[in-house]
């Protein structure tokens, strides 16, 4: 990692279970990334919100309500109306392999489903964030 990038860990909609964004966003942490957790129960507008404040390089939603289809793109738009474009979206919790490739032509640069190792999402955010950089000439 060429320095510590910023992630936002968030729970847009009505979803109260966040053990899962707690556990991803202390492994990001372990794994060098500085990480704000919004909490419970964020609108989309709450989540850019916090993104643009924190100029955060990435932001990580959780998903278990089966609300992805409605809220992912609402974080998308708001990003986009911020300026804020250039922010990696992954999305992470039960999203139905059916609906990947839909969020990913949204423009999620990931999809993390239950099981996958934690050391792996770290490095693959990492690596992303690095080649972006490179990309960007920063």
């Amino acid at each position: 990692m060429k320095r510590p990038y910023r992630v936002v860990v968030a729970k847009p909609g009505l979803d109260g279970h966040d053990r899962g964004a707690k556990v991803i966003a202390r492994a990001l942490r372990d794994s060098g990334f500085e990480v704000v957790y919004t909490g419970l129960h964020q609108t989309p507008e709450q989540v850019v919100a916090a993104v643009v404040q924190e100029d955060a390089d990435a932001v990580g939603l959780s998903m278990l309500s089966g609300a992805h289809l409605s809220l992912v793109p609402k974080v998308l738009d708001g990003l986009a109306a911020a300026g804020r474009s250039d922010v990696l979206v992954l999305v992470g919790g039960i999203i139905p392999d059916a609906d990947i490739p839909a969020l990913t032509e949204l423009g999620v640069a990931k999809v993390f489903t239950p099981g996958t190792p934690l050391a792996s999402i770290g490095a693959w955010l990492a690596d992303a964030l690095d080649r972006r950089e490179e990309a960007l000439g920063v």
